[in-house]
Order: structure tokens, then C-alpha cells, then sequence
């Protein structure tokens, strides 16, 4: 279920550009005091959107497949774990998404923190839930914990640093295995953007300069750490029956990245694009190591 909650992180990103572009500096402007009708505003569209894309996922998603009694599955040996890495990613960006909602509304640092977990928890338990009572899904305990997980990575940071050192991010390029399972891993480079695993990389992007307050370097160069795997056409367990050329394997990268929210601007719009874009990894230098292929020098990677 992973594709879906990735699609609906992406489309919350997108509308705030098209909210911020209403608005331009004063208007981005985080309130110095808590302003009650931005806050309202913030909680209105907020609960309002979460609502409305639940009840579209009941009535368009799940009505074509069989409902079945509450049932919980153990999924945690499929796609070598690169989709719970998803779900870490999706609630990590929702949880920051509804934080700093309520930042522009000038709520407190715990409110802000309460909103935006709640909003991230709260909506992917639901879908959870949805997938408890689907004869094709189940309740999976290891997306419940990696989204959880990924709302913790950001909450944590803010009470310990009072900002985010460390972010989640992703990348992506296609690969030749999305045309042998199209079903499963996308036809055309819209689908395999959010179902090809073997193409998706997640990364743990840290800000040097926010631990080395001392460092010369640029305030807005990260070096990051990225896992991703390659070689899966399924996630099932027994893929071998049905797909025997399959062959997943783990991939881990060292690279280099630009937190594009330290970049140093007086327009409060760029910063707004910026802070969205910076949900992506930018291409750089990257080292790959593997057990297939060993340790590969990629000059720029995706």
C-alpha cells in the first residue's frame, strides 16, 4: 500500500506550491503570535483533506476488492524492506507537512509537533485500518511501525535540536524489470516513479554544518546515506515459483546532497519551493556498494 500513501504525500506537496503562489512573502510569513484564523484555516483544510481522501480511497479504491473480517498480515519479508522504508519516508514528510502548517499559524513548538504527528499517524493508521478489512491486504504491523518510525525521526530531531539535522528523502530512475510486471511495478514512468522498487532509493541526508557549527564548508552541503535494492519483479516471498530469473538484491550509497532549505534567500516564496523540492535527493557523486556488484563509482547518481 505503499504506492498510494507516497502518491498522496506527493500531491500535498504539490498543492502547497499552488498555495504558496497565492501568497507571495507576507503572506508565507509564519504569524510571531498564534493567529486563530490561520489555525483554524490550517486544522479546516487539513482534517478536511485527510477526510475526503479517505472517503475516496473507500469508494474508488478499495470497492474493487472483496472486503473481508479485520485480518493482519506479516509482510515484512517482501521487497527487502524497501517499501517500509516507504512508509517511514511518507509519514516523515506528512508529520513536517502538518508541523510546519501550524508554524505558519504561529502555534507553539509542541503544538505544532502534536498536529503534525497526528495528522501523519492519524491518516495512515486509517488507511492501515482500510487495509485490515480488504480480503486483498491485511493490517500490517511493519507499516504501522515504519510510520511511526518516520513521524518519530522528525518529532525527535525538533525536541532534541530544535531543527532537522538529519531528512528523509528519496530518489529515483527507471529500470529495464517495471516492463516484465507492469502490474506490479508500473507501465510508463509516471507508475514506476511510485511502484518500481528497484528504482527507488531512500536516503538519510545530514547537514554537516548543523553539527560542525565551526566547518568552513557551505551551510548547505549534506552527505547522505541511501538504501535501495534491485532485481525484484514481485515482493512475494515464494517469487522464485512464479518469476525464477528474480534476484533481489540489497544496495547501499554514500553521496553527497544539498539541503535546499538552507539556502540563503530574503524571498519567502523560493523558500517555500525550495522546502518542497527538498523532499528529493539532487543528483551527485555516489558510491554504491553491494554483494552483486561490489562497490561502483556512479559520477552522478539518481
Amino acid at each position: 500500500m505503499h504506492t498510494r500513501l507516497f502518491n498522496i504525500v506527493l500531491a500535498l506537496l504539490i498543492s502547497s506550491v499552488s498555495f504558496s503562489q497565492s501568497g507571495f512573502n507576507e503572506f508565507l510569513k509564519p504569524s510571531d503570535t498564534l493567529n486563530t484564523k490561520r489555525k483554524n484555516a490550517v486544522l479546516i483544510s487539513g482534517t478536511s483533506l485527510a477526510g475526503l481522501t479517505l472517503v475516496g480511497l473507500d469508494r474508488l479504491w478499495y470497492k474493487d476488492f472483496p472486503r473481508s473480517s479485520f485480518n493482519a498480515v506479516n509482510d515484512n519479508d517482501e521487497w527487502l524492506q524497501v517499501d517500509k522504508i516507504g512508509h517511514l519516508f511518507s509519514a516523515y514528510q506528512l508529520t513536517r507537512v502538518g508541523a510546519e502548517s501550524f508554524e505558519w499559524a504561529g502555534a507553539s513548538k509542541n503544538s505544532q509537533l502534536i498536529f503534525g504527528s497526528a495528522l501523519s499517524l492519524g491518516f495512515l493508521t486509517t488507511v492501515e485500518i482500510f487495509d485490515g478489512y480488504s480480503a486483498e491486504w491485511g493490517f500490517s504491523w511493519g507499516d504501522f511501525a515504519a510510520n511511526a518510525l518516520g513521524s518519530g525521526i522528525y518529532v525527535g530531531q525538533e525536541l532534541l535540536w530544535d531543527e532537522q539535522r538529519v531528512t528523509v528523502k528519496y530518489s529515483f530512475h527507471q529500470t529495464s524489470l517495471a516492463p516484465q510486471n507492469p502490474e506490479k511495478l508500473g507501465d510508463g514512468l509516471f507508475e514506476e516513479f511510485l511502484k518500481d522498487y528497484n528504482g527507488q532509493t531512500y536516503w538519510l541526508s545530514a547537514n554537516i554544518h548543523s553539527f560542525f557549527k565551526d566547518s568552513k564548508l557551505p551551510k548547505w552541503l549534506n552527505i547522505a546515506v541511501g538504501y535501495g535494492a534491485e532485481g525484484m519483479l514481485t515482493g512475494r516471498s515464494d517469487a522464485s515459483t512464479f518469476f525464477p530469473n528474480q534476484d533481489g538484491t540489497r544496495q547501499f550509497y554514500l553521496s553527497l546532497d544539498v539541503d535546499l532549505s538552507r539556502i540563503q534567500t530574503n524571498s519567502r516564496f523560493l523558500r517555500t519551493i525550495f522546502s518542497i523540492i527538498n523532499v528529493l535527493k539532487i543528483p551527485s557523486p555516489t558510491l554504491e556498494f553491494s554483494s552483486k556488484r561490489g562497490t561502483v563509482v556512479h559520477l552522478l547518481y539518481f
